[in-house]
């Protein structure tokens, strides 16, 4: 029986080859600060795709130049930014990889010149700028960029769009109540500070048919902040509104310290996919093909992200095909070699 990490996986009218996803890794590689895809981006990608990658995910994508992470993080604000994304896809591809891009709002953890925005003005810690606290109009702004960013999107060629809601930028700062503090109507009650997500992921529905994931952070390892249970209600309020699957992290909403270890966030994924009744992308410390297949095969994940192994490893898909003993069809270019 062929291993569960490499058969095929549709989503809606998407078919990836297999189940290993490159997970969304900022590259802080843009020059100029004017967010387009570099040469270094090309390499970086591409190379995974002839590595036989099932999906791709392009890093955190900023839809405005104030949600930048950094100066150097790709954008996605401008129509200009269309063409060389484009390019990018084509050449993903290639080589049979299914392509996603993960849309980003850093909110109060960017590092930009000017004004930074957050649902509150708190800063994250006294290395960070204090926002400014969000008005409608700046919160209406903001969701009508996310929206025009998964048009440029479609028209870039990407299959799939991630919104990026966790790791303490600005969705994931309206979920958690540890740096909401609004009494309008997107703070104070879980509902009112879904809100924002909810309207991103409506605007989004409205010029996107595609498959859609959203990331999130399934605990702030905070006593006064979210866990996996929140995340539960929140998965199936996704669900409802036609989201297909939750990319399932964890952290960074506030400094907290993090016991890590191989598969740390796996359960996380498990909860929801279970006590959601939702598909889950399982990520964090996973590094060899047994793995993986362990997830897959107890059910604890449909996919499993990949992070840090595939910047060692760019072609860890043959090497998770050793390991579980699969015959790896290699590009031509390698099969001498495969």
């Amino acid at each position: 029986m062929k291993s569960k990490l490499f058969q095929s996986y549709g989503i809606k009218n998407v078919t990836l080859k297999n189940r290993i996803v490159m997970s969304p890794m900022c590259m802080y590689s843009s020059t100029g600060e004017k967010g387009f895809v570099e040469d270094f981006h090309f390499q970086h990608y591409i190379s995974r795709a002839a590595g036989q990658v099932g999906l791709i995910m392009i890093e955190a994508t900023a839809v405005t130049p104030q949600g930048r992470i950094s100066p150097q993080d790709l954008g996605i604000w401008s129509d200009e930014h269309i063409p060389k994304l484009k390019q990018l896809v084509e050449g993903m591809k290639q080589y049979g990889s299914s392509t996603a891009i993960q849309l980003a709002h850093a909110g109060r953890k960017a590092n930009v010149d000017g004004d930074i925005y957050a649902p509150s003005a708190i800063p994250f810690n006294n290395q960070y700028k204090t926002p400014k606290a969000m008005s409608k109009a700046d919160i209406e702004y903001t969701i009508r960029a996310f929206q025009q960013a998964a048009e440029r999107a479609k028209k870039a060629g990407f299959d799939i769009i991630e919104i990026h809601g966790a790791h303490g930028y600005l969705v994931n700062e309206f979920l958690s109540p540890l740096s909401n503090t609004r009494d309008d109507e997107y703070g104070g009650s879980a509902e009112n500070r879904y809100r924002f997500l909810s309207e991103i992921i409506t605007a989004i529905k409205e010029v996107w048919n595609g498959p859609l994931f959203v990331r999130i952070s399934a605990s702030d390892y905070h006593p006064e902040g979210l866990a996996v249970e929140d995340y539960i209600h929140y998965a199936r309020n996704m669900k409802e509104q036609g989201v297909d699957l939750i990319d399932v992290s964890s952290g960074a909403v506030v400094p907290a310290h993090i016991d890590v270890f191989p598969g740390y966030q796996v359960k996380f994924a498990e909860t929801i996919k279970q006590q959601a009744n939702i598909a889950t992308g399982a990520v964090g410390l996973i590094t060899n093909g047994l793995q993986a297949e362990e997830i897959l095969r107890n059910e604890r994940a449909d996919l499993i992200f990949i992070a840090r192994e595939l910047l060692r490893d760019p072609y860890f898909p043959k090497t998770a095909a050793n390991q579980l003993g699969e015959e790896l069809p290699a590009p031509k270019q390698y099969e001498r070699g495969w």
